[in-house]
């Protein structure tokens, strides 16, 4: 046995003995921790590359034209100040001219020392570009990489007028030394006619975002009744819209969907401030009118429930936050008159806070200098919500169900014919948050479903493009909480599952894609306060993708800070399973 392992086992059943003792009289809830230097599930002085599972991108096998740096900064103590700025120079004339094959967005990062994960966005003239967070370092040094396809921005990446905006607020004194030098680069690929592409980048982007201030371009959200907004002028012939929403929650919402209603906190009288329960829901509004709303995969950060889970590979979507697309054609009609019109952003139940902030991807009609549109069905969106709440002192279980349905379709007459758009929504939400045992026992389950349906038909009714996007993410939680014999009230141990995955599957006319990737971590921490003094943790994660071209598979194990398995396929199985 190595003697890591041996360790392991003493510091195993040292924790076992310490959580025997007696149960905290306090709800076992998620939280954001710090790991310390005697956390160090691994080797000293090696500086150690964390990862987050992703699919191969198609230009992993080219060669680009050439790679033009973006950004280079590090950010130490950079709270409370305004995100890193610098103009913008587009590539350089010996550089393939647009359009391009590909473009990716090239990240990389390093730190070392103590420090909490931070969350980061990245800015080029108020468009997001991406929504990331860093890992937590260690004494010896981490680094990793983001590499993701940003071709669909490239009407931007020409232009000279821009500034490139990055928000990365870090903390750095005594305590926590980790400072996070980054370094971002474009890859440019030559196009290639050969290439087969679902669409063809929008031809101009417009934020939905703040000033870019002090606090970024993002949008700050502290509760429900707030809405952030911005007035925008379409051009005339704006033939399709789409809004890309990008999204994160932190603060007293980081771990919402395991969120208590204030009625448990109230009746108990917790000092705690996570409550509201454990529903959100974000929504887009054009001039008062609900025209989109989603329920965001919930990212766990690399200090989130169990840091130990997050070494060194961390969870899902951590370094690269999904966003969110809605086609908002079917509203061109209302938006085409010559005026300003107003998107605004909220967060249905949200509490402090949310950042948000859409990019609106506008394909206009170059054989025209106006188009004309239409709207037609608008369906309100239609809620069913039931919630069940049983409460017995510290102990009781919170139910929610919702369901939101929606349809909308509108018509534009441009130089491709007369289209009509219809755009369908389905949203289902099933949450469960149970105590027992005096509350040290928490189970928080999840599970959403969501379907997108884009149809485009002709005057005649003939179908010309039809776009089904389907995601589910289920996660499962549990926590137990355990004091020892110490009067220490900040020193528990916590024993920790996490069962969590992000399915998609994407038909565009007859061509399948399916992506399914899943998580699963348990281990135990011994903490003092929000400090990490000791532990274990194992991850198992596995991500397939299939499509009409192939297939591709890796399962990871890490362990202790190690990858104990790794294994990839470009096979297709006989027969693929959710």
């Amino acid at each position: 046995m190595s003697k890591m392992s041996q360790n392991g086992v003493v510091m195993f059943f040292t924790a076992l003995a310490f959580l025997t003792a007696t149960t905290v009289s306090l709800p076992s809830s998620p939280d954001r921790f710090l790991k310390s230097a005697l956390t160090s599930l691994r080797s000293p002085d090696v500086p150690q590359e964390y990862e987050e599972l992703t699919l191969p991108l198609p230009s992993d096998h080219l060669t680009p034209s050439c790679s033009h740096l973006l950004l280079r900064h590090s950010f130490a103590n950079t709270i409370n100040k305004p995100p890193y700025t610098a103009p913008y120079t587009p590539p350089p004339s010996d550089c393939a001219s647009p359009p391009w094959s590909h473009v990716i967005l090239d990240l990389r990062a390093a730190s070392s020392g103590d420090q909490y994960d931070r969350i980061s966005g990245l800015w080029l003239g108020g468009v997001e570009l991406l929504r990331t967070s860093t890992a937590e370092p260690s004494p010896s040094g981490i680094f990793w990489k983001v590499r993701k396809d940003v071709t669909r921005y490239s009407s931007l990446f020409p232009r000279s007028d821009l500034n490139v905006t990055m928000m990365l607020e870090n903390i750095v004194n005594d305590v926590y030394t980790g400072i996070y030098h980054i370094n971002v680069t474009l890859d440019f690929y030559e196009f290639n006619p050969v290439e087969i592409s679902r669409q063809s980048p929008a031809d101009l982007i417009v934020p939905v975002s703040n000033d870019g201030g002090n606090r970024g371009f993002w949008f700050m959200i502290e509760n429900s009744e707030e809405s952030h907004s911005n007035r925008i002028q379409l051009l005339l012939n704006t033939r399709k819209i789409v809004l890309e929403l990008y999204v994160s929650s932190h603060g007293n919402d980081e771990f919402w969907y395991s969120n208590p209603p204030d009625l448990y906190i109230g009746t108990n009288k917790l000092a705690i401030t996570r409550g509201n329960g454990a529903y959100r829901e974000v929504v887009v509004k054009i001039d008062g009118r609900q025209v989109g709303s989603e329920v965001p995969f919930p990212v766990i950060f690399t200090g989130g429930i169990n840091p130990l889970f997050w070494e060194p590979v961390v969870g899902i979507g951590a370094f690269n936050l999904p966003s969110y697309d809605m086609d908002l054609t079917p509203f061109l009609g209302m938006l085409l008159d010559g005026k300003a019109h107003e998107f605004a952003l909220s967060v249905n139940n949200g509490i402090s806070y949310w950042l948000v902030d859409a990019n609106l991807h506008l394909w206009l009609d170059h054989g025209s200098s106006s188009v004309e549109a239409g709207t037609g069905v608008y369906e309100s969106p239609r809620r069913h919500m039931v919630r069940q709440e049983l409460l017995e002192e510290l102990d009781g279980s919170f139910k929610v169900e919702a369901e939101v349905r929606s349809e909308f379709d509108g018509w534009v007459k441009s130089s491709e014919g007369n289209l009509t758009t219809t755009v369908k929504n389905v949203l289902k939400v099933g949450s469960l948050v149970k105590f027992e045992k005096n509350g040290a026992y928490k189970r928080v389950e999840q599970r959403v479903e969501t379907k997108r349906v884009v149809e485009v038909t002709t005057k005649s009714g003939k179908q010309v493009n039809r776009v089904v996007h389907q995601r589910s993410y289920p996660r499962t939680v549990i926590t137990s909480t355990l004091r020892g014999l110490s009067n220490d009230k900040d020193m528990y141990v916590l024993v920790t599952n996490v069962s969590q995955a992000l399915n998609e599957r994407y038909l565009v006319g007859e061509a399948l894609t399916q992506v399914y990737n899943r998580q699963d971590s348990d281990g135990w921490m011994q903490v003092e306060d929000h400090n990490v003094l000791a532990g274990e943790a194992k991850t198992r994660q596995s991500l397939r993708y299939v499509d009409e071209f192939g297939c591709y598979s890796r399962t990871v194990v890490a362990a202790n800070g190690e990858i104990a398995e790794d294994s990839s396929s470009d096979t297709c199985p006989s027969s693929s399973s959710s």
